[in-house]
């Protein structure tokens, strides 16, 4: 069950008990699931820490049984580390803690679905740099998490986080849109600038397509984590600048879900379109597969 069906009763509620945003989700959250709020705390910072440990022990040796995945986490820090990137160390820092978590999942580690396994590395490629670009405490993070989970929440009740039923914007996007709300909070934004920022982070990947190649979540889903954590960075720092989305966050979240119904079978996590038709993705799945 959902903590709440609207971005509009979240941020009411919010008004009207006067609690924060993430302690409002807390609380709900812990009351639905009859544990104490001490210990759904708890729960969260267990998922921080997962995070956190998986990010520190990426192997760049380490290949997924396809060979689609590995090694490219290593690859981007290099990069960066070199002084050589366009975008410098903070940018390539998320850039390849999106990697990193993402081809933790490809390679069978383990790893937070936040939403989804296939969406894992967008919500720690953003969190964890901040945290050490900013030095923030684990509380702070555990909280932003609890910001995520309640917009991610609102997400799955009103619309989906299935890339089966909505495609990948229903998982990249909606770990896009929930990290952007969780930086906006950690750089001391308001409540209505992280559903700003939620809403513009889904619109920017409305009608994004699942297509696996050979039904794997390796190609191209490593790379569009990355893709979904600068998503999310871009929408944080316009909502911060107050920058508002023109359409409200859950008219953006029902539309993200009418588009997911319009999407042919073919789009949506089978594997039969998109990239995943393409020459080269047919030939590595009947050679991966057999014909």
């Amino acid at each position: 069950m959902a903590v709440f069906d609207s971005v509009t009763e979240l941020l009411a509620y919010c008004g009207n008990t006067s609690l924060p945003l993430w302690e409002a989700v807390m609380r709900c959250s812990a009351r639905e699931s009859g544990i104490s709020a001490e210990e759904s705390w708890e729960k969260m910072r267990g998922r921080l820490l997962v995070m956190e440990q998986a990010d520190a022990s990426y192997e760049p040796a380490l290949r997924s049984r396809s060979g689609l995945s590995g090694g490219d986490a290593e690859k981007m820090q290099r990069q960066f580390q070199s002084g050589g990137s366009i975008s410098g160390d903070f940018i390539g820092q998320i850039l390849s803690s999106a990697l990193r978590m993402s081809e933790c999942n490809a390679c069978m580690r383990r790893i937070v679905a936040a939403p989804t396994a296939g969406s894992c590395g967008v919500i720690p490629a953003v969190l964890l740099p901040y945290a050490r670009r900013f030095q923030t405490g684990e509380d702070e993070l555990v909280k932003a998490l609890y910001v995520a989970a309640g917009f991610g929440s609102v997400i799955a009740s009103r619309a989906s986080i299935s890339g089966a039923e909505a495609g990948c914007q229903a998982e990249v996007g909606s770990a896009s849109a929930m990290a952007a709300a969780a930086l906006v909070y950690l750089h001391g934004g308001r409540e209505e600038q992280m559903a700003n920022a939620a809403a513009i982070a889904l619109k920017n990947m409305m009608g994004l397509v699942c297509d696996p190649v050979a039904g794997l979540v390796e190609v191209p889903c490593v790379k569009r984590n990355a893709a979904g954590a600068m998503n999310a960075l871009t929408a944080a720092e316009l909502a911060l600048a107050g920058i508002e989305s023109r359409i409200p966050p859950d008219e953006v979240i029902d539309a993200m879900q009418a588009v997911g119904e319009m999407m042919p079978a073919a789009l949506r996590e089978t594997g039969e379109g998109g990239i995943a038709a393409s020459p080269t993705a047919i030939k590595f799945r009947q050679d991966f597969f057999g014909a």
